[in-house]
This record gives structure tokens, C-alpha cells and sequence, in this order.
């Protein structure tokens, strides 16, 4: 029986004579969903494609990946045409791709696309809400598997740039049904129990069914509710989640979240240093400027002579006084000028020059100035004021007229 043992290639082998023996298997259609999708720089696509049940590799060289018309996405559904058979090294059986032709988008793709929209529109993605990581932080909260490669490249890069910081690891199912929950224990563990700076939440690279976890509804309630910044660090750069988007920041990989959330030392220490450079020159300035005005002042009229304070001053108080003076003088000039105008007006129209004149002023015994002879009565007694006295005389006989002179009685 041992002798008859066929080696591992050989077997490799013979499974691939009886694939490519099958004329069914030759030139056949495959219709599934694109997944775990690497454009190699070779130009070579390697894939998953899958359905609900089942999931198989797949391989498009070059020659033929030029002819396509559109760019494979992961999620997108296909209709895939080329042969199966199997690669001998790796014992893995699977489709040659020839051709291929777009088939709508996969179920999963579909899935989180309406999720995100419905996310959106409740706010879960709001920049406005996105807390700032902090400058320095103290103790790292990480939640991700701690058998994973993740976990490592955050501890050594963490370490590598500021070892000063304290990383915090909570074991979480990061895969499978039980993924959302246990992520979202280790965010509330870090929030109520083991207080940290900031949160890096996230895992390698996988399948979009390998990281439908990072996709719970739930999850990004729970990423949107935490006081502490998170940083989501999910698979590889061409890998979006829900968390990635509910986070405060998405991080191309699990050792860039590690980058991003801790400063460089070197970084830390040069810019220190260049305070200091910049904190000296200033402070030598300020020395030289204030060693000036201590000099200048030093040699200052006042600082010698501090009777100099006042000289100005009292030249000032003097050259007002004098100027209120002659202001004064002037005004009081003025007015007793305009007072002898006003004087000598008054005077040309007083009753008393006229009366010098050689007129008289007539007046009643009562004092009634008597301005006709509709004022005098025959008999009536009538007092004469002259420039040099008065006379008291007696109306005669009332004539009407201006003929003066003429056969006056009084």
C-alpha cells in the first residue's frame, strides 16, 4: 500500500487532467459577486466570486484583462466566462477568466450602500460631530483581535514613534456574527472602566464578508455616541466601512491609525528645540530693545534735570495768562466803544435836547403829555417844561390852525 503512494504534485496533477478533461468545465459562465478583488501591478486581477452559498478563486491574466471595458469593483456583480483547473502549488482549484461582463452590483455591495444613506440622513456621518484626536495622548484604547497581525503593527509603530504612551488592548471578536456586539463592549469598556485618550477600532485587511461586522448599524450608533475620539483602522486602504465613516477619523490601515494617533519623538524633540532657538532670539531682543530705552533715558534732559518736568508747563501757563489778558482787555475795549455809540444815540433822542433847542414840552396838571388841542379844555391850567425850568400857565382861548404868534392868549 505505502508503495503505491502518489506525491502531492502528482495528485495536484491528476485533479487538474480530470478538470480539464471535463468539456463542461472548459468554456463555461460563472455568474457571482466580486470580492477580495487585488489588480496586480502585473497587470493580473485575482478575485473571489460568490453567491449566497458557496465562494470560489479566480484568476484574469493580463492578455485578457486589457480587453475590458470597465473597472472590477469589489461588490459588483459578474458574469465571468473561462475554464476551471488547478493550481499545483497551492492544491487550489479555480476559474481562469477569459472574459468578462458586468452583471449589476452584489447583494452585500447593494446592502451597505442603503445603509450608508440611511446612516447620512440620521447625521451618524456629520463632520460637524467629529471630535479632534488629541496632540499627545497618554494611554491608547485599541479594540481589535489580539491574535492578529493589527494589533502588533499598532504596538511596534506606537512604540517606535512615542513610546512615552500606554497601549491599551481589548480582545474583540472582529469577524462573524458576534463581531458588532463584542466591538461595541470594548468601546464601552473604555468609556466607563479603563479610560483612555483616544480609541483606534479596526482590524486587517479581508473579504467584504470577512469585515461586515465593521457595518452593524449598531456599531456606528455606538462610534457616534462615544465621548473618546475613535479612529477606524479597517482593513486595507481600498476598504471602506460604516465605521469607517462614523468615526472621528479613518485610517488607511491599522499601523497608519497608529501613526496618525501618536506624535514622532524625533518630530517632538526638534520642534522643542526650535522653541527654544526661537524663545532665545526673541528673548535677546527684547534685551537689546529694553537695554536701548534704559540708555535713551538714561541720557534723557528730564533724568538730569528734573526741573525741565515743569518748565514747559509753567512757559505754557504763562503764554495762556497772557493771552486771557489781552483777551480781556480787548473785549472790555470793544464794549465800552460800542456802550459811548450807543450813549451818544440815546442822547440825540432825548426829549430834553430838543427841548434846548428852544421847544417845549406841554403837560397837565396830572402829568398827560398834551399832544393836540383836543387834549386842552379853555381855562384849563397847563404846565410848560423849558431846557431851563417850568412855567405854569392858564388856556384863554383855543384857536385850530398852524398860525402861530399871532394874537396869543394865555
Amino acid at each position: 500500500m505505502e508503495n503505491t503512494a502518489i506525491s502531492v504534485t502528482q495528485l495536484n496533477q491528476y485533479l487538474k487532467g480530470l478538470l480539464e478533461s471535463d468539456l463542461n468545465l472548459r468554456n463555461i459562465w460563472v455568474r457571482g459577486e466580486i470580492s477580495n478583488l487585488t489588480i496586480h501591478g502585473s497587470g493580473h486581477i485575482y478575485l473571489r466570486m460568490k453567491d449566497e452559498n458557496g465562494v470560489i478563486s479566480a484568476v484574469m491574466f493580463r492578455s485578457s484583462a486589457t480587453r475590458l471595458k470597465f473597472r472590477p469593483e469589489n461588490g459588483m456583480m459578474i458574469m465571468a466566462r473561462g475554464s476551471v483547473s488547478v493550481f499545483e502549488k497551492s492544491g487550489v482549484y479555480q476559474l481562469y477568466i477569459t472574459e468578462m461582463k458586468q452583471d449589476g452590483a452584489g447583494d452585500l455591495y447593494l446592502a451597505l450602500e442603503e445603509l450608508k444613506k440611511q446612516l447620512a440622513a440620521a447625521g451618524i456621518f456629520d463632520a460637524g460631530h467629529k471630535k479632534t484626536l488629541p496632540a499627545i495622548p497618554e494611554r491608547i484604547g485599541v479594540i481589535t483581535s489580539p491574535s492578529g497581525a493589527a494589533v502588533q503593527d499598532i504596538i511596534r509603530i506606537t512604540g517606535r514613534r512615542f513610546p512615552l504612551a500606554e497601549v491599551v488592548v481589548y480582545p474583540a471578536i472582529v469577524q462573524g456574527d458576534q463581531a458588532p456586539a463584542s466591538l461595541i463592549d470594548g468601546i464601552h469598556y473604555f468609556e466607563m472602566e479603563e479610560p483612555v485618550d483616544v480609541i483606534i477600532i479596526g482590524r486587517g485587511g479581508g473579504s467584504i464578508e470577512d469585515l461586515w461586522g465593521f457595518n452593524s448599524p449598531d456599531l456606528a450608533l455606538a462610534v457616534y455616541n462615544c465621548s473618546i475620539p475613535i479612529v477606524s483602522a479597517v482593513g486595507h486602504e481600498t476598504d471602506f466601512t460604516i465605521c469607517d465613516f462614523a468615526a472621528d477619523l479613518r485610517a488607511p490601515t491599522p499601523s497608519g491609525a497608529a501613526e496618525i494617533v501618536v506624535p514622532d519623538c524625533a518630530d517632538l524633540i526638534r520642534r522643542i528645540e526650535e522653541d527654544q532657538k526661537r524663545l532665545s532670539a526673541a528673548l535677546r531682543r527684547q534685551l537689546t530693545h529694553c537695554r536701548a530705552l534704559y540708555e535713551r533715558y538714561a541720557e534723557s534732559r528730564i533724568l538730569r534735570d528734573p526741573g525741565a518736568l515743569t518748565d514747559k508747563p509753567y512757559m505754557l501757563l504763562d503764554h495762556l495768562n497772557s493771552q486771557i489778558h489781552h483777551a480781556i482787555a480787548l473785549l472790555t475795549q470793544n464794549q465800552r466803544g460800542s456802550l459811548q455809540t450807543l450813549a451818544a444815540k440815546l442822547d440825540m433822542l432825548s426829549p430834553l435836547k430838543v427841548l434846548s433847542r428852544g421847544y417845549s414840552l406841554a403837560q397837565t396838571e396830572e402829568g398827560r403829555l398834551i399832544a393836540g388841542i383836543s387834549d386842552l379844555a379853555v381855562g384849563e391850567r397847563v404846565a410848560l417844561r423849558l431846557s431851563d425850568g417850568n412855567a405854569l400857565c392858564r388856556v384863554e382861548e383855543i384857536r385850530e390852525g398852524n398860525d402861530y404868534g399871532k394874537n396869543i392868549k394865555i
